[in-house]
Order: structure tokens, then C-alpha cells, then sequence
């Protein structure tokens, strides 16, 4: 969190990454550039839970974010869960290092007297409401996705609906792996009506690699385009590790 934002990258996929660098090596650069990655991994009705669960959480974990693997039915409740949750876990760790800052470095929020515990936490789930929502949406469109798209669709639109009273500004964008000749394309550029996004899906092809890793990345440039930042030499230079392509 950055400049009173919190920044998220939504990563929805279904299978593991099969091209290019590490995808959660490419997570935790981004969350030192304070951008949160959440990843939803999307499973078959009937398949088992633990399926592709390491990467999704192994990604998630070192963008500093929350994780869920769940089957396409469940996706939208699942999306809304997911966003506001790494929201409320930026926000404490915010509040946290603050907490840090004035108590001393030896001491905890645990320290504190019950009632002031709780009233961290109003602090937090009011920033929660009213702090502004940067979220990039980076959608798995490789073959066997095809059929999950329509939830993935329709998930977003709930997003919008479970975001609207806030009175804090929620923004979108929205990517799509693998692109017809690159990692990722833009299908949608950054936008207050969500439901912008999701007339993208209408007029989707689905099919190829599963690049996460440069997906990520491609996302994670964007991100800095925005905030006018360096690029990414400094990130692109580290010796990283490189997966072979093929299924």
C-alpha cells in the first residue's frame, strides 16, 4: 500500500505454468513494489482440492497475498472473498508496522490492552471502506479454461456489485494469458465500472501455453507504467529460474 492505494494484482487460472521464468519468484518482486498478488486457482466439479494447490499458494504467498482453490461454481463468492480479505491484510499489516513504529520494535499488537486491539481492528475495517482499490485482473485463457469463462465473467460483475458501497474509489484492468503474439494482452484498460471487463469475454479465444511467470510480469510492468515508475531492468537482471516450454 502506497499513497493512501492499495494495489492488487487477481491472478485466475486453472493449471500450472508451463512456459517461462518462476511465477513466484516474479510475485515477490512485485510485492516489494507494494503491489498484493492474490491468485484464485479454478478446479474441475470433481476434482480433488489439493490439485494444482502448491503453485496457486507457493504464487500467492510470496506476493504477499491470499489464495484459494476452488471449483468454477464457487468462483464468485470465492473473487469478492479473496479481494477483500488481501484488502484487510494489507491494511493490518499497515497498521502493524505503524503500531511497531510508536510501541518499540519488541512489541506486538498482542500487547495491547483488549480494548485497544479492538480498536485497531474498527481503524482497519474503516480504512477497509474507504481506502481507494487498485486491482489488475489477470485471467488464464489457455484451452482448458474455455468452458470456466462464463463463471470467471460473471464473478466479475459480482465483484462490482459487492464493491459498490464503498466509498473509497475502485479501479480495474484487466489482462489476458497467453496473448495472440505476446505473454499477455491488455483487453480492457484501467476503469471504474467493472462491468467494462467483463463484455471482453464475449469475444474471447482460448487456447496455448500457460505462460504465469511472464503474465505476471507484463501485469506487474503495467502497474508501474501507471505509477510512472523505473521498468524493470533492475528485476529482469536477476538470475531467475526458467522453465521449459511445452504441456
Amino acid at each position: 500500500m502506497s499513497g493512501g492505494k492499495i494495489r492488487q494484482i487477481l491472478l485466475l487460472t486453472d493449471g500450472c505454468s508451463n512456459q517461462g521464468e518462476d511465477p513466484a519468484a516474479v510475485a515477490a518482486y512485485a510485492y516489494e513494489k507494494g503491489i498484493t498478488v492474490n491468485v484464485i486457482g479454478i478446479i474441475d466439479e470433481g476434482a480433488g482440492k489439493d490439485h494444482g494447490m502448491k503453485e496457486v499458494d507457493e504464487i500467492s504467498k510470496s506476493g504477499g497475498g491470499v489464495s484459494q482453490v476452488v471449483y468454477a461454481s464457487q468462483l464468485s463468492q470465492t473473487v469478492q472473498m479473496v479481494t477483500r480479505q488481501a484488502m484487510t491484510q494489507t491494511l493490518q499489516g499497515v497498521v502493524h508496522n505503524e503500531l511497531r513504529h510508536i510501541l518499540g520494535e519488541e512489541r506486538e499488537m498482542e500487547d495491547l490492552p483488549p480494548e485497544k486491539r479492538g480498536e485497531v481492528m474498527e481503524i482497519v475495517d474503516d480504512l477497509g471502506e474507504t481506502v481507494n482499490l487498485e486491482v489488475l485482473i489477470l485471467v488464464d485463457t489457455s484451452a482448458s479454461m474455455k468452458p470456466k469463462l462464463p463463471m470467471v465473467q460473471e464473478a466479475l460483475a459480482d465483484l462490482s456489485i459487492s464493491l459498490h458501497s464503498r466509498t473509497g474509489k475502485n479501479h480495474f484492468a484487466l489482462f489476458l494469458f497467453p496473448g495472440k503474439r505476446k505473454d499477455a494482452d491488455k483487453a480492457a484498460d484501467w476503469t471504474a465500472n467493472i462491468n467494462e471487463l467483463t463484455g471482453t469475454f464475449q469475444r474471447l479465444t482460448t487456447g496455448g501455453v500457460t505462460p504465469t511467470g511472464p503474465a505476471l510480469k507484463t501485469a506487474l510492468r503495467y502497474f508501474e507504467k501507471r505509477l510512472g515508475k523505473r521498468s524493470l531492468k533492475a528485476y529482469e537482471a536477476r538470475d531467475l529460474p526458467i522453465e521449459e516450454s511445452g504441456m
